[in-house]
């Protein structure tokens, strides 16, 4: 493709020709342009924790700035040590340090995967924004699954198996994400179970992306690793869960049966991203080793997060918007079908003109459920719940009594900019 700004001939990878920003970077940059305009804005778009990096975590980074040597491909020992204790501790289930493997980011991870495993990728929608993408780069073959919101948007042991039916030992990688982005949703561990039995007898290997699992708001998150431990490989991080987003530094857990996987997967990053930051490795031991302070840190981002998504939820839900009640993360997956006809008379049509029109006429930045595998005539959207000062509501939030749920008049107080976009979303579409 000839770029009329260049005098090369800047050809680019079919594969990639016309591909944009990921969305969520998209909204977030657009988001902060219009505020740079000094218009107000909302930014419900982009899914970044708005609490800080707990104290621990940061001290350890600040003892070990001065560390830099290049680490092992696959990790520090001790991180990837503290890594599969952690698992054991969670969730009961038995890792080995020799089969964890560290990256910038579980995104960086999930991409070297699909490079690796010369297999098709089956992704329940609505999905995370980057999966398909990914897999669209490397040029593998994606199998859609669109669940249901009458199921709460949650994958049914049925719909996995109808997929895998066809062709019964099709190499497959099935990508499970719960507590989930965009939905807010999770499973029992029972759903889990039956999940794990389709998936067993399909062979197929699971990507299960636990990213948010310590945000489940009841602090049980349940792994499908536990029913299926032979098959699943589990992404982790502390970009969500921790609040270092741009620290960058994800974490895979194989069992024993996959590490041919893990090798392959090494042996391409040692040609590619070589090592993770090593400062940020010795700091992430801290993060998953946990102790009093992180525990009760989680615990009040947990109460803070649950009553302000139940809050949204409600006056969501009351306007005449649906979407499932969270369940743990920080979103929410809105339907304006209820007002389908009169979006339509006022020329909108997809959800993608449905979030433009938005954010022009009230300043909400949503992201179209069109990005998230969604039909594009669907009115859905997703909605992140993190536009407040999460340092501020942390701090307030250690003041109370940690057995107790939090008050409306706490969301009122500390949360009163999402809010006000709440108010603002509500009064645009009853006026349609």
């Amino acid at each position: 493709m000839q770029n009329n700004n260049s005098p090369f001939d800047l050809s680019l990878n079919l594969n990639v020709r016309g591909m944009p920003l990921s969305a969520t970077l998209h909204i977030n940059e657009l988001s902060n342009k219009l505020k740079q305009q000094g218009k107000k804005v909302y930014k419900f778009g982009l899914g970044q924790s708005p609490f800080p990096v707990p104290k621990p975590v940061v001290e350890e980074l600040r003892a070990n700035a001065f560390q830099k040597d290049y680490l092992e491909v696959k990790g520090l020992r001790p991180l990837r040590e503290a890594v599969a204790d952690y698992h054991s501790r969670r969730n009961d289930i038995q890792r080995s340090a020799d089969h964890v493997l560290i990256g910038p980011g579980s995104k960086e991870l999930m991409f070297l995967l699909q490079f690796v495993y010369y297999g098709e990728l089956v992704i329940p929608t609505p999905s995370w924004v980057s999966y398909a993408p990914q897999a669209k780069i490397i040029g593998r073959q994606i199998a859609w699954i669109k669940t249901k919101e009458i199921n709460k948007w949650r994958l049914l042991p049925e719909e996995l198996k109808k997929i895998c039916t066809n062709d019964h030992y099709k190499p497959r990688i099935v990508i499970l994400n719960y507590p989930s982005n965009p939905t807010g949703v999770t499973y029992t561990c029972e759903e889990l179970q039956e999940l794990a039995e389709v998936a067993r007898g399909h062979r197929v290997i699971l990507l299960s992306d636990e990213i948010y699992g310590e945000l489940n708001f009841n602090g049980n998150h349940c792994s499908i690793a536990r029913f299926y431990p032979e098959g699943t490989i589990i992404s982790g991080g502390i970009s969500k869960w921790c609040g270092a987003g741009g620290w960058r530094l994800g974490t895979f857990s194989f069992p024993d049966s996959l590490s041919g996987l893990l090798n392959g997967m090494a042996s391409v990053a040692s040609e590619t991203f070589t090592s993770t930051s090593t400062p940020i490795q010795y700091a992430a031991i801290k993060a998953f080793s946990g102790g009093i302070e992180i525990e009760r840190y989680l615990w009040n981002t947990r109460r803070i997060l649950n009553a302000l998504g139940t809050q949204i939820y409600k006056l969501l839900t009351d306007a005449g918007i649906d979407t499932p009640e969270p369940e743990g993360a920080f979103y929410l997956f809105i339907n304006f079908s209820n007002y389908a006809d009169k979006l339509k008379a006022k020329n909108i049509f997809t959800s993608l003109d449905l979030t433009t029109s938005l954010l022009e006429n009230t300043g909400v930045a949503l992201l179209p459920g069109s990005v998230f595998g969604r039909p594009e005539e669907e009115f859905t959207a997703r909605l992140s719940y993190v536009d407040f000062d999460g340092a501020r509501a942390l701090a307030a939030a250690e003041t109370t009594r940690p057995e107790d749920s939090l008050p409306e008049e706490f969301i009122t107080t500390y949360c009163s900019h999402m809010l006000e976009g709440i108010n603002a979303l509500v009064g645009w579409v009853k006026a349609l």
